[in-house]
Parts: structure tokens; C-alpha cells; sequence
């Protein structure tokens, strides 16, 4: 089966029918047994040019590709950010309410760096608006399945997001080396669950999603 190669065809459509701004959604780690769950989030304009060759969606690409990808997309990007919420946070508050977080705390990096996030148009992945629940004030959220996929923005920030939060693994896999983090990035290898019954939970594990430790 061909892969499916994202265009900026979507955005355009918006950017037709009157947005100033695009903000591509995307979250990484959401299955993850240990580690935060993060949101990316890259910001197009109709300014912006051609793509950086080869961006796909995160899942779809290799570590390598993909670091190799991440500063070019942040500098193609008007702006770009990745919010997070901690596994303890995951654990009292549940996933879906941190995604909306972690998504929050994106919305507020972009607009310290001057994006005018209320007027911006938000394109997530998906078909469940799981974002303007948490807010305050609601934003102009379009879900689409397969954006991640299909739509160069949202493509962008799951690569965004993908290497930042894997920073984060092999950051916490040097304090931590027993749970094989810089290899399985906090998802439930067989390994890191065998590490997780000989060892127990540590803090940075999700405990109400592991069902079954010694």
C-alpha cells in the first residue's frame, strides 16, 4: 500500500474561506505506560512556503528522519510549541481531560510568542473535539480523521511533538535504565513490562494503567 504523502490542501481551503491562521494539532504518547502524554502544535500561514520533503505523520517515519525533520518543520512553521501533562496528572485526571491540558499549555506558549490563538483556526486529529472542553472560552476546532495523515500541519506537529517527548524518554532513561526508556520511549514492551513486575512502578509510570506487577 503506497504511503499517503500530507499536502497543505486542507489549509488552503481554510485559509479561502477566511483564516488568518492554521494550528495544526497532534498527540504523542497516549498509550505510553510511562511518560508524559504531549500535544504539538504547529502554526501555518498562507505565506508559508513549500513543506520541508519527506514529512509525514510521526508513526509513519523513523527516529532518525524524524530528528532529522523536527528543526526543519519548527522553522517552516510561523511558530510551533508542545504542551505536556505528567503521568500524576494522567493518573487523578484521566487521558482524555490531559490531553485537553497538555493542549492548553501549547495554546499558551503560542501565545506568549504573539499568536492570536482566539483568531486562529484549529485543525486536530481525529474525530473527537477533545480540546475546547477544558477551555475557557471556545476556539474554532476542526476535527478530521487521518489529519495526521493527510494535512502537512498536523503532520508537522506530530513530528514536533514525537521527538521532543522521545527527548524526554532518554533524558528519564538515564536516571532510570532497569524500564529500557530510550529503546521503548515508555510504551509497554515486553521488557519494560517484565522491568515494571521485578521492579514495581516508578513515579514516572501512569499506576492506573498498569494492571497486573509484582
Amino acid at each position: 500500500m503506497p504511503v499517503v504523502e500530507p499536502t497543505d490542501l486542507v489549509e488552503r481551503e481554510l485559509f479561502a474561506a477566511g483564516s488568518t491562521l492554521v494550528i495544526g494539532v497532534d498527540e504523542v504518547g497516549r498509550g505510553a505506560i510511562a511518560g508524559p502524554v504531549a500535544v504539538g502544535m504547529s502554526v501555518m500561514s498562507a505565506t508559508c512556503g513549500a513543506h520541508p520533503a519527506g514529512v509525514r505523520d510521526s508513526k509513519l517515519l523513523s527516529e532518525k528522519k524524524r530528528v532529522e525533520l523536527a528543526p526543519l518543520l519548527r522553522e517552516w512553521s510561523v511558530a510551533s510549541a508542545v504542551g505536556l501533562a505528567s503521568p500524576q496528572e494522567i493518573d487523578e485526571l484521566g487521558i482524555v481531560h490531559c490531553l485537553g491540558l497538555a493542549a492548553k499549555r501549547a495554546l499558551g506558549s503560542l501565545h506568549v510568542a504573539g499568536i492570536p490563538v482566539a483568531a486562529s483556526t484549529i485543525l486536530l486529529d481525529g474525530n473527537s473535539d477533545w480540546l475546547n472542553p477544558i477551555l475557557a472560552s471556545p476556539l474554532d476546532v476542526r476535527t478530521r480523521v487521518k489529519a495526521d495523515r493527510d494535512c502537512v500541519s498536523v503532520a508537522a506537529a506530530s513530528v514536533i511533538a514525537k521527538v521532543h517527548r522521545d527527548e524526554l524518554m532518554v533524558a528519564a532513561h538515564e536516571t532510570r535504565p532497569d524500564f529500557g526508556w530510550a529503546g521503548n520511549k515508555g510504551y509497554g514492551s515486553t521488557q519494560h513490562m517484565e522491568a515494571v513486575r521485578a521492579l514495581g512502578p516508578s513515579d514516572f509510570h501512569r499506576r492506573t494503567w498498569l494492571v497486573s506487577y509484582a
